[in-house]
């Protein structure tokens, strides 16, 4: 060995590397999961609050409002919830740019090391939450969010062109919910059905399974939102513990690399760092459910089952799935740089000694072993969101809300709640069911304006809804605004 020093400054360089911790998100988020799943919004809201301030979680600071948001959500805050996801939304959009430097540092390093711009199944469901949020204080922008719910997810699929064998995006399944509020809330206008069948129209398309599809094409067909004397209510429930990340050990892959490892170096010059510590890449995990669906009761009488408008567990899985080749792909070639950087370093220090190459393997399996798989996510989605649409004579009802196996059975006990119909009016209620037990409030917008609004087409610009001012009925003091979502 002619000259260590290039060696010795590598070793030291990545030792460092070495001892920067290898707590994983997944981790922070089990915590986090568990508090919130138990009922216990206050201890879940001190843990994110306490995480987001440290400069090493900066990487993690938008999935981590992400959780915020389903907190404030769940708490009976949807204005708070609204501006927490706006916020997470337009940061996704700037991240989406590609950032050449952070990229070729990620391979040096890991994935987690990159700017979170989010899945495609969450840029999407953040439009789809902003509409629910905003549906759930003011719904004047409700409209326009749902309208981006479908924009976004045609821009995803489209990214890549049309060709099947080189986008696989293009075997996305929808996220129906878009549509279906932006029908809803055409329909309600008592004007626009031909609007509000096109929607739903797309609604049957991308949820088959959606059976209420049926009935509401032929409601809004027939031009006619509720009888004379009746208004309507949307039960929206949030079901299921929904999907989240963790780590996984690829072990065809790791054993494919062993094999190219011994290969090369049996012919090269030098030794290539074995492939010892594991390759680890995240995978989507969607936990068993005994809530399937929730029991519906208006005044004491059953009101049906709410159905799923979006399956988020299977769309997570699916979209994920259809990516994962691509991220294996990133794997192997950050593995192989670093193997080809150890290589070099050999050359460069002119090393000839055995002891040498070993003492430069040893550093190198002590590099690969500092890899984390990125299990960044927005990890406290529920595993379907459902609707049940009712029709009821206006006035002051009693609401029950009761979670349901997969048979229908009632699994845990009724949440009830007071609400007021209006006449040829909506009424809109949200809660979240993750398990047996209803986490946070129940969410009932009394105010039946979003329903009665003048919706004019938009003029749509890219991602961007500009509206014109809205007209309200006369019998609602409040004067117009201008709506930037």
């Amino acid at each position: 060995m002619n000259d260590a020093r290039p060696i010795s400054r590598l070793s030291v360089w990545i030792c460092l590397a070495a001892a920067a911790g290898c707590s994983s998100y997944a981790d922070r988020l089990r915590d986090v999961r568990t508090e919130f799943h138990s009922g216990n919004l206050v201890a879940a809201e001190k843990f994110v609050g306490k995480e987001l301030p440290k400069k090493r979680r900066a990487k993690e600071a938008d999935v981590l409002k992400l959780e915020r948001a389903m907190i404030e959500l769940s708490s009976g805050k949807p204005a708070v919830a609204e501006r927490t996801l706006r916020e997470v939304r337009d940061r996704f959009d700037f991240l989406e740019q590609k950032d050449l430097a952070e990229r070729a540092a990620s391979y040096l390093t890991d994935d987690t090391h990159r700017g979170y711009a989010g899945e495609d199944y969450e840029k999407v469901l953040i439009r789809a939450f902003l509409a629910l949020s905003n549906l759930m204080h003011d719904g004047g922008d409700a409209n326009a969010y749902a309208l981006q719910v479908n924009n976004k997810q045609r821009q995803i699929i489209a990214e890549d062109g049309d060709d099947a064998d080189k986008n696989p995006k293009l075997a996305y399944k929808h996220v129906a919910l878009g549509a279906y509020v932006s029908g809803m809330l055409r329909e309600a206008t008592h004007r626009d059905y031909d609007d509000a069948k096109r929607s739903i129209q797309l609604v049957a398309n991308w949820e088959p399974e959606f059976a209420s599809a049926k009935q509401d094409l032929e409601r809004v067909t027939n031009g006619r939102h509720s009888a004379p004397g009746n208004g309507v209510l949307y039960v929206f429930t949030l079901v299921g513990r929904g999907p989240y990340k963790e780590e996984r050990y690829e072990q065809p892959t790791q054993a494919a690399m062993l094999i190219v490892d011994h290969i090369l170096s049996a012919i090269g010059k030098h030794t290539v760092t074995p492939t010892f510590a594991p390759v680890k890449v995240p995978v989507v995990v969607v936990p068993p459910n005994r809530v399937q669906s929730v029991i519906v009761s208006i005044d004491g009488k059953p009101a049906g089952l709410t159905e799923t408008i979006t399956d988020v567990g299977e769309l997570a899985t699916q979209q994920y799935a259809a990516i994962l080749p691509h991220v294996l792909a990133r794997t192997v070639v950050r593995r192989s740089i670093k193997k080809g950087s150890l290589y070099a370093a050999k050359e460069l220090g002119q090393v000839q000694h055995p002891l040498g190459e070993l003492a430069i393997d040893a550093v190198g399996v002590a590099w690969e072993a500092t890899e984390n798989a990125d299990t960044r996510c927005w990890g406290l989605l529920p595993n379907k969101i459902q609707v049940r649409r009712i029709e009821l004579p206006a006035g002051t009802h009693q609401l029950a809300l009761q979670p349901a196996s997969a048979t229908g059975q009632p699994l845990g006990a009724a949440q009830q709640t007071e609400l007021r119909i209006v006449d040829g009016s909506n009424a809109y209620v949200l809660a979240n069911f993750p398990g047996t037990t209803m986490v946070g409030q129940m969410l009932v917008n009394h105010d039946s304006r979003a329903g009665q609004l003048d919706l004019p087409d938009p003029m749509v610009f890219g991602e961007g809804v500009c509206w014109p001012k809205k007209v309200r009925p006369a019998d609602l003091p409040e004067p117009p605004r201008e709506v930037s979502p």
